[in-house]
C-alpha cells in the first residue's frame, strides 16, 4: 500500500513511521508462522498477539504526552495491511482493538477517567475488544437494547452481546448502550471497561468457515464501572466521525493485506509453472492478470479514501456532510467486494494447488478469510439503507469530483 504524507513532516515523523511499520513486519513474521495453526484449531493467536505487545504496537495511537507513540491514523491502517498479508485473524483483531483507540482518543474531552485508561493501555499494552452488536438489533450497530443504569457515582449494565470478538482474552471492552431506561435506542453512549469491571457469560460459541481465530463468540456482559467510565460525547457524533471511518479503513486494509497474499501466492505459482513448462503460460495465468489489477484498484480506493478521511479528520462540518459519509460507508462494501473478487481470482489462477488446503500454493485459508468481509457490517443492510441518501446525493458532474 502507497503511505501517504503528513502535513509538516520531519526526518523524526518519518523515522518514526518506518520504525512502527519494522516493528509490524517483525510480528507479521511471527503472524504467519502459527497462522494455519490458528486457523485450524479456532484459536487466538496468542504468539502474534504477545508479538504485537512485545514490540509495543498496541498504544501506538495514544499521543506522546499520555505515553503513546502519537501514530497516525495512516500508520495503524499500514499496519493493518502487514498484518493482513500474514494472518487474517491476527490483523482483524489489532484493526477492531484500533478502532475502539481512534474512538477513545479523539473523544474523551479531558476526562481524567478515560486519560488514566488511556495511559495504562500504552504502559501495559493492554488489548481492548468491541461490543455493539446485541440482541434482535444484530448488525445495526446504531441501536442498543441494553440501557446504563446509575448505582451511585457508578453505573450498572447488562447486555446480551451477540458476538464479542476475542471477549475473553481482552483486557477490555468497549461497548455501546443506550443512555438511560427512558432513552431511545439510537440515543447511546460509548463505555470503555476493563476487565475488573466486568464478567463474561458464554452465550454462543464460534465456529465459523474463516476468520477463526478471532474467537467471536457471544456473552452476557455484566458491567459496574465509575461512571466516568462513559465517553462523554454522545455515540451518535463518535460513530459518524470516528467509529465509521476507522471500522472501513482498518478492516479495508485487513482485507486488501488479505488479497495481496493470496495474489503473492498466485504469482509464484504462475512463475512457477512457466519455468516448468519452457516459458508456457499456464491455463490459469488470466486470472492471476485479474487478481493483480483488481488488488491494485483496492489499494487505489482505500488510498483515495484515507487520504479524504485524513484531510476532513478535524473538520466537522464535512464529516457530517452526505457526500462524506456515503463515499466512507461506500468504501467498505467496495473494498469488500474488490478484496473477495482478487482471492477468487487468485485462487482460480493457482487451479487445485491453490483449493487444496496442504499446498504451498494454497489460498484456501485466505479465502474463506476474505469471505466475511462482506457480512461484517452486512453490505445489503449498508446499500439498502444508502437508497435514500444516495438519492439525494448529486451525481458528480467532473472526473476529479
Amino acid at each position: 500500500m502507497v503511505r501517504l504524507s503528513t502535513a509538516g513532516s520531519s526526518a523524526e515523523i518519518i523515522n518514526d513511521r518506518d520504525n512502527l511499520i519494522t516493528q509490524a513486519k517483525a510480528a507479521a513474521t511471527v503472524a504467519s508462522v502459527h497462522a494455519a495453526a490458528v486457523d485450524r484449531d479456532a484459536r487466538f493467536p496468542t504468539e502474534a498477539l504477545e508479538e504485537i505487545r512485545q514490540r509495543r504496537l498496541l498504544g501506538i495511537m495514544v499521543p506522546k504526552a499520555l505515553g503513546g507513540e502519537g501514530a497516525s491514523f495512516s500508520d495503524i491502517v499500514e499496519i493493518c495491511y502487514t498484518l493482513g498479508q500474514a494472518c487474517g485473524s491476527t490483523a482483524m483483531i489489532y484493526a477492531m482493538h484500533q478502532v475502539k483507540m481512534a474512538c477513545i482518543v479523539k473523544h474523551t474531552k479531558g476526562s481524567a477517567t478515560l486519560e488514566q485508561i488511556v495511559r495504562r493501555i500504552a504502559a501495559d499494552q493492554l488489548l481492548l475488544a468491541s461490543s455493539t452488536t446485541e440482541g434482535q438489533a444484530g448488525g445495526n450497530v446504531r441501536a442498543s437494547e441494553a440501557a446504563v443504569e446509575q448505582d451511585g457515582t457508578h453505573i450498572k449494565l447488562e447486555r446480551k452481546a451477540t458476538c464479542i470478538s476475542y471477549g475473553l482474552q481482552a483486557d477490555g471492552i468497549v461497548t455501546t448502550a443506550r443512555r438511560s431506561a427512558n432513552a431511545l435506542p439510537s440515543d447511546q453512549v460509548l463505555i470503555v471497561l476493563l476487565k475488573s469491571d466486568y464478567t463474561l457469560e458464554p452465550v454462543v460459541g464460534w465456529d465459523t468457515l474463516g476468520m477463526r481465530g478471532t474467537c467471536s463468540d457471544g456473552f452476557t456482559l455484566r458491567a459496574r464501572a465509575d461512571q466516568g467510565s462513559i465517553v462523554p460525547e454522545p455515540y451518535e457524533k463518535i460513530h459518524m466521525q470516528s467509529m465509521v471511518p476507522a471500522a472501513h479503513l482498518m478492516w479495508g486494509a485487513v482485507w486488501a493485506g488479505i488479497a495481496a497474499a493470496a495474489t503473492t501466492r498466485a504469482q509464484g505459482f504462475v512463475r512457477n509453472a512457466v519455468r516448468q513448462s519452457n516459458g508456457q503460460m499456464p491455463p490459469g495465468a488470466s486470472h492471476y492478470t485479474n487478481a493483480a489489477a483488481s488488488l491494485r484498484t483496492l489499494l487505489s480506493l482505500l488510498e483515495s479514501s484515507l487520504r479524504k478521511y485524513e484531510q476532513a479528520r478535524d473538520n466537522d462540518e464535512v464529516l457530517r456532510s452526505l457526500a462524506f459519509q456515503s463515499m466512507i460507508t461506500m468504501t467498505k462494501v467496495e473494498a469488500s467486494e474488490l478484496a473477495t473478487a482478487t482471492v477468487l481470482s487468485a485462487m482460480r489462477a493457482c487451479g487445485l494447488s491453490g483449493y487444496r488446503n496442504d499446498d504451498k500454493f494454497s489460498v484456501a485459508r485466505h479465502l474463506r478469510d476474505v469471505l466475511s468481509s462482506p457480512i461484517m457490517i452486512n453490505n445489503d443492510r449498508i446499500l439498502a439503507n444508502l437508497a435514500n441518501p444516495m438519492l439525494m446525493t448529486p451525481v458528480p458532474a467532473s472526473i476529479s469530483t
